[in-house]
């Protein structure tokens, strides 16, 4: 299939993106807003989205930066809000801020612990995509949601129950939105990313009972074979691109996984 430079472009389109700050939601952020997308910058951080709003705009794209915390409800709509406000109109919503969290036992992890977790990564990921509908229906647009190989292909990671059972309803729920969304010409598909370089460490906690219920896999020398070690950000981010795009018109309901067949070997 040959995808044309028009197909790519995304001139007059505006998108969302959650944890747009780090990783790969700030490289998404830089690679759509390349190709002409005006950028809703999300993030918990508000010093993250004010540094990737600032890089669009010295490269001459727009951009808007919305600091919020995706668990909430009022956040993400004022996010959609300021999307609104700012151009009228909403094409893409990536949603893509996520947490690993804790990682312990199941018999050792706190309720609290793991109604986080899931508020962050699945809650979080229904909220974006709820509170930008109204506006998505108005032209048709895509949805793009980060889940990950992880409870959809591997299920190895001791530990990442919670995570995990997240990152596999984030791919139900995409499903579902999307025979629902189909009406109304929006597309909704899911990346499921394995080992990628970004700081998503910094929001992984693992407790001590976790060496308890440790299996002792081998794997063999080299677990991601595609290129012998972890994907880039910068990876993941053309492959919003390609989704976001024209180039994925008839592309919806969808799981890709992005993971240089690191699954492969670990399921």
């Amino acid at each position: 299939m040959t995808i044309s430079k028009a197909q790519a472009r995304l001139d007059g389109k505006v998108a969302l993106i959650t944890g747009a700050g780090s990783g790969i939601g700030r490289a998404a952020a830089l690679r759509l807003a390349a190709e002409g997308a005006r950028i809703a910058v999300v993030d918990l951080k508000e010093d993250r989205v004010l540094d990737v709003k600032k890089r669009i705009e010295e490269a001459g794209g727009e951009a808007i930066a919305v600091e919020a915390d995706i668990a909430k409800p009022e956040d993400v709509e004022r996010a959609v809000k300021g999307a609104e406000d700012a151009w009228d109109r909403l094409d893409i919503v990536f949603a893509n801020a996520g947490v690993n969290g804790t990682l312990a036992p199941i018999e050792s992890m706190t309720p609290e612990d793991w109604t986080k977790t899931l508020d962050i990564n699945l809650k979080g990921t229904f909220l974006s995509v709820k509170y930008a509908i109204p506006l998505l229906k108005k032209n048709g647009g895509s949805v793009i949601i980060t889940s990950s190989i992880n409870g959809n292909r591997v299920f190895s990671n001791i530990g990442m129950s919670a995570y995990s059972t997240s990152k596999a309803g984030q791919v139900a729920f995409m499903q579902m939105a999307a025979l629902e969304l189909a009406q109304y010409g929006i597309r909704v598909n899911a990346i499921c990313p394995g080992a990628i370089k970004t700081n998503i460490g910094q929001n992984t906690h693992p407790v001590p009972e976790l060496e308890k219920v440790q299996i002792t896999v081998e794997y063999p020398d080299g677990d991601q074979p595609l290129e012998g070690g972890p994907g880039r950000a910068a990876q993941v981010g053309d492959l919003v691109l390609f989704l976001a795009s024209d180039a994925s018109k008839h592309i919806t309901g969808t799981p890709i996984y992005i993971d240089g067949a690191e699954s492969l070997l670990h399921g």
